[in-house]
């Protein structure tokens, strides 16, 4: 059973049906009951045409669930719009798709989280987890936003932003976490970028470029993580460096600065690196200065206070670092870092073993398990 090929169909299979006038809580389930049944009849029996296959069954599968609630015309009359068995055309709705369920009638961050369950395929803890929420408190809002689109029309796409929101959660999760979905929101922004003329949109793809240039250098042979400062810079992806900077000065250039730029601009600094010691660090607390400006987002200012740290040195980091709420992920981590370049193995110890017990992903726990292992190692001694 090709389960990628399955996953890669399920947007174009769920649009279909949404464009029949499913609503589309109705057309999730129905899409789940199709993909159940090709799971158990296609190993014995695939289908020619495993899209148009799965619209059959989906679609049929969406009547019977709507029968005993509808009319017997209305029934006729939505069997009679069956789709007819054949080929069916091989088009690309996912983009679509994320559009339709960034509704108006959704606020911003239900259509984000939605999106990412129904399409993104990121699980309830996965979004919970980029949203610094408990995973009950997205079940909730997730059921909240089915609830709320169940039985309206999706004729209304929601904006662009939510939209670059989703494909930016999607990538993250895709470069840091249990699911491989990077390549995909990287596909899916450049078809954005191709169709919308907006420096957000190009400032997102930039970003994801450069972040993706370095994914080869992420982790070594035995799959443990290697941070920034220790990877090997001969191992990044030049290619997709300066098309990602390229195609960040063309964004900047327009003078319409939005949050992905900045994030992009980090980036970039980085990436033009040659060696960990010859980043500009005091550019890039500029840039993040900036980048808080336009979010106030907590996470952007852990990431200013360690980028501080470096520029101005450890002290002025960890008084940073002071201002910020303790609970944030990755705090921990941040400051065991600060506190080791500030001469305290004892106290950085400490708080790498903190930070290993919250870490959100096992690469994650036991690197900073190893950080904390070698400075005890080293006050032992």
């Amino acid at each position: 059973m090709d389960e990628a090929l399955l996953r890669s169909l399920t947007p174009s299979v769920l649009t279909v049906l949404v464009r029949r006038g499913a609503d589309f809580a109705a057309a999730e389930d129905a899409v789940q009951d199709a993909l159940v049944e090709a799971v158990r009849v296609w190993p014995a029996d695939p289908p020619r045409d495993a899209k148009g296959w799965l619209v059959t069954v989906a679609w049929r599968k969406f009547l019977d669930a709507t029968r005993s609630d509808t009319a017997r015309r209305r029934r006729e009359d939505r069997i009679e719009e069956e789709p007819a068995p054949g080929p069916t055309p091989a088009v690309d709705d996912t983009l679509q798709l994320y559009f339709l369920c960034a509704h108006p009638s959704l606020t911003p961050s239900s259509a984000v989280a939605l999106t990412l369950r129904a399409v993104g395929g990121l699980t309830t803890r996965q979004i919970a987890q980029a949203y610094l929420v408990p995973e009950a408190t997205m079940a909730q809002r997730i059921s909240r936003a089915k609830r709320t689109v169940s039985g309206v029309r999706f004729d209304q796409p929601g904006d662009v932003a939510t939209v670059l929101r989703v494909l930016y959660l999607v990538f993250n999760e895709g470069y840091s976490g249990d699911v491989d979905l990077a390549a995909e929101a990287i596909r899916l922004t450049r078809q954005l970028a191709a169709v919308i003329d907006h420096p957000e949109v190009a400032g997102l793809l930039a970003l994801m470029l450069l972040h993706h240039a370095r994914r080869a250098s992420r982790t070594a042979p035995d799959g443990s993580l290697v941070p920034l400062a220790e990877q090997d810079r001969t191992r990044w992806d030049t290619t997709a460096i300066a098309e990602g900077v390229r195609i960040l000065q063309t964004a900047l250039a327009r003078d319409r600065l939005g949050e992905f730029q900045a994030q992009a601009a980090i980036a970039a600094l980085h990436a033009d690196a040659p060696t960990a010691e010859e980043t500009d660090w005091v550019q890039i607390v500029e840039w993040y200065d900036e980048l808080a400006g336009l979010t106030d987002s907590p996470v952007v200012r852990l990431n200013r206070a360690v980028a501080v740290g470096e520029a101005d040195g450890p002290r002025a980091g960890l008084a940073a670092l002071a201002a910020i709420e303790d609970s944030l992920p990755r705090h921990t981590a941040a400051a065991a870092y600060l506190h080791e370049r500030d001469g305290d193995p004892t106290t950085a110890a400490r708080l790498y073993a903190e930070a290993a017990h919250k870490a959100p992903n096992l690469a994650e726990r036991d690197y900073l398990t190893r950080q904390a292992a070698r400075l005890n190692s080293r006050t032992r001694h």
